[in-house]
């Protein structure tokens, strides 16, 4: 029979005192019933700075009336004559300034160390509280003055959960190739940025007085009226190609402007756009270069990319000649990513956005439906936040800009709208995949961006492909820690990583995993990953529910397991079941006095 919860804690408190007691002791069975109770009496949460690693240091609290709450000699005399009782060397280091003593352990603690300091410390009457001294990291959410402006990264109805991709990776290690209108100096993008080149032959469209040549800077792309056509009305510069790398990979964490989506990655600047746009020609040698080919009196390339951006596009189906560009490209490892256009028309019916191989991504605006101006249809692959700025500015999509109406000037940040902004935020996530697993391939990569899209939010009148990206599930599903997409057995990992609390002695909690893109039915070896923090495991009764609503047992309750936490995978034959599903855990506890947390849960398939 299982002793009850109240019962224990009882026994645990009673076990306390009698190895605080012990050391006065001197009968034989003190000596024989001491050390199992102790350590119970420490959950080890209490004795780790961060988890797996034990605490060289404790926080105490003194009750007010103790002299220790006021005297550093006392606390000093206190924490001696503690340690001297637990076996350990113990320092009072300071007192803090909310009055709480800092004491240090030592840097060779176990947490056996730390848990009979800490027990001694519990058993004092006049001790308030005893807490590990713990280490914390920097939290995902950058501290860019204008992070708060990008709901494109976290808003919860269309952002692409950026933030819990950053967990795992931020881009170190991939270069993405940004074949665009060139760069132009940005103190919050120029770390990022690598050499790169000016594939643009043509004079008149470069508009910097030369043709090809290794300096890719963005002279401005400014037209006069008539200049591109009879009736053409005169434009400014748009600095486009600054504005996508920013997206992409702007410097994030400095305290200044805006946040990339792989911030840790670097970008190669390869122009092609100047005024009144760009040659297939000059773009099928860039798409050859980037990827680490070989063009006619271009030096090679050293900085070779695993991730082109394209966010530009013409009228018409995609060319021979452009198709076999990205073919190669796509041969030599690299992810094409291209935008599907801003007609509102069929993406079939522009280039590259209808070439195959490719990555095609439509535009969503802040409500989660296709933007009003973006290209649909069964070439597109799949949705990214693009943004619409014709009710409010702030619903576009904010990034890396340059002030000059037609030469370089001041740096500045604007909202723009457009698949050319939907691109860069999947090929932002493309690099943080590439980088949590280098070992994928452009079509493993496409795959995995489809299978854990997530449904969207909102309508999409004529297809935008799998669905709204999730950076956070992709990432996870594709990274090597998690069990993710794997290049030989193309197993798939479907993440949730939704914490949330367990009852004491209440009703169950459930969390639920949409899975998408499976065929057939579920394999007879499922893995399922589960991640629970709490206090006293044996409280836990853990369920797997398929789609149909069948119920495998994973874990039953259990009165002697009194360990912390269910940290595990367990294996579940469910061939029985459809792979395609929601399919959910179910977690209860059933006894008092224990509480806990499902941190995240996971399926392999």
């Amino acid at each position: 029979m299982r002793t009850s919860a109240p019962l224990r804690r009882k026994l645990i408190s009673v076990a306390a005192v009698s190895a605080a007691l012990f050391t006065a002791a001197t009968t034989t069975v003190a000596v024989a019933q001491e050390p199992a109770p102790q350590e119970a009496a420490v959950p080890a949460a209490q004795t780790e700075a961060a988890p797996g690693t034990p605490a060289e240091r404790l926080i105490v609290g003194y009750k007010s009336g103790a002299a220790e709450a006021k005297s550093n000699k006392a606390a000093e005399a206190d924490a001696a004559a503690k340690g001297k009782e637990a076996g350990e060397d113990l320092d009072f280091q300071r007192r803090l300034g909310s009055g709480a003593a800092l004491v240090d352990l030592g840097e060779h603690v176990t947490k056996a160390d730390v848990a009979d300091v800490v027990a001694e410390y519990r058993a004092d009457p006049q001790v308030a509280y005893v807490v590990p001294d713990r280490l914390n990291k920097p939290a995902a959410t950058p501290n860019d003055t204008e992070y708060s402006k990008q709901w494109d990264l976290f808003e919860t109805t269309a952002g692409m959960n950026v933030p819990g991709a950053w967990d795992v990776t931020t881009g170190t290690g991939v270069t993405v190739a940004v074949i665009d209108t060139g760069y132009v100096t940005h103190s919050d993008l120029g770390a990022n940025i690598v050499a790169g080149y000016d594939f643009i032959g043509d004079t008149a469209v470069s508009n910097d007085g030369n043709g090809r040549d290794s300096n890719p800077a963005d002279p401005g792309d400014w037209t006069t009226d008539g200049q591109c056509a009879s009736d053409w009305t005169a434009t400014t510069s748009s600095w486009h190609g600054t504005h996508v790398a920013g997206t992409i990979a702007a410097v994030t964490n400095n305290s200044k402007g805006v946040a990339g989506i792989a911030y840790g990655a670097k970008v190669s600047p390869l122009r092609v756009l100047g005024q009144c746009g760009g040659y297939d020609s000059d773009i099928i040698d860039a798409i050859t270069w980037a990827s680490g080919g070989t063009v006619s009196g271009v030096p090679a390339n050293a900085n070779v990319a695993k991730v082109i951006n394209m966010s530009l596009g013409g009228g018409g189906a995609c060319t021979a000649a452009t198709q076999s560009a990205i073919n190669a490209a796509v041969n030599r490892g690299t992810a094409v990513v291209v935008a599907a256009g801003n007609e509102n028309d069929n993406a079939a019916n522009y280039s590259p956005s209808s070439c195959n191989n490719v990555i095609s991504v439509a535009a969503l605006g802040r409500s989660g439906s296709k933007a009003y101006y973006s290209n649909f249809g069964s070439t597109v692959d799949i949705a990214a936040p693009g943004g619409e700025t014709r009710t409010t500015t702030a619903n576009g999509i904010l990034s890396t800009l340059n002030s000059g109406a037609q030469g370089p000037s001041s740096e500045t940040y604007k909202y723009y709208q457009g698949t050319s902004m939907a691109a860069p935020h999947i090929a932002g996530l493309v690099a943080l995949m590439k980088s949590a697993n280098s070992a994928l391939t452009p079509a493993q990569i496409e795959s995995a961006l489809k299978t854990n899209a997530r449904a969207l939010p909102g309508t999409c009148s004529g297809g935008c492909g799998a669905g709204l990206a999730d950076a956070a599930k992709t990432v996870q599903a594709v990274s090597g820690s998690s069990g993710g997409t794997d290049g030989s057995t193309g197993s798939t990992t479907f993440t949730s990583t939704s914490a949330a609390s367990i009852p004491d002695n209440g009703s169950a909690i459930e969390s639920p995993i949409t899975v998408s893109g499976r065929s057939g039915n579920a394999p007879s070896a499922l893995q399922v990953g589960v991640d629970i923090t709490h206090t006293y495991r044996g409280d836990l009764v853990v369920d797997l529910v398929a789609p149909d609503g069948t119920t495998y047992r994973l874990k039953s309750s259990s009165s002697s397991d009194s360990a912390d936490n269910v940290k595990t995978t367990y294996t579940v034959n469910a061939s029985s079941e459809v792979a395609n599903g929601t399919w959910k855990l179910r977690v209860q506890d059933v006894a008092a006095q224990d509480t806990g947390t499902l941190n995240s849960w996971k399926l392999t398939f």
